[in-house]
């Protein structure tokens, strides 16, 4: 007998689990983002993006080293320019989307504190491999001045040539890789 664990895969029937809700359908996910991206531009006058609430965070950590350490950098400097780093925006985005991805994920019955791996991987393994993936993107993306989701979900929706390649770049360097390590996950 299985039923649906928190990753949503067939596995035993743990009768002290309760079963979790189904997914939602992902169509209606992508047009309710989409409405959420298109509230963010009338009120805003700009689209999503993670980017700048890390750059806020920094910032206000930073001021805490003096404010010539900022000088050094000119993201830096727009952020502490502005007012109190802490209350821009972007930042409660992030804490917004960390508070309803777990609200979302107690109220679905998935909630809970665990490595998502392969069986031919160990949990920290797991660990180094997703800590080095976000390095890089993060590298990656403070180089291009701005972050993935802002390419993909504003530059996209915008129909910036730009946000479409980035977009099919991202599918098929993920089809690529995907073939590449599917035999960790399997």
């Amino acid at each position: 007998m299985s039923t649906l664990t928190h990753a949503g895969v067939g596995a035993a029937a743990d009768p002290t689990r309760a079963v979790a809700q189904p997914f939602m359908n992902p169509y209606l996910a992508g047009f309710l983002l989409g409405l959420v991206l298109l509230a963010t531009y009338a009120v805003t006058g700009r689209g999503l993006g993670a980017t700048a609430g890390f750059a806020a965070l920094a910032t206000w950590l930073a001021g805490f080293a003096g404010v010539e350490h900022l000088q050094a950098s000119v993201v830096h400097m727009k952020y502490w320019n502005e007012g109190a780093p802490l209350l821009n925006w972007t930042l409660f985005l992030l804490v917004g989307a960390l508070v309803g991805a777990a609200l979302s994920g107690w109220q679905a019955r998935r909630f809970s504190f665990t490595t998502e791996r392969g069986p031919r991987i160990t949990d920290r393994q797991r660990l180094v491999l997703a800590f080095v993936g976000g390095f890089i993107a993060a590298y990656g993306a403070k180089l291009a001045k701005g972050c993935t989701s802002g390419q993909a979900l504003t530059g996209a929706s915008a129909l910036n040539v730009s946000g479409l390649v980035f977009l099919g770049a991202v599918f098929l360097a993920a089809f690529v890789v995907a073939q590449l390590v599917r035999k960790e996950w399997l």
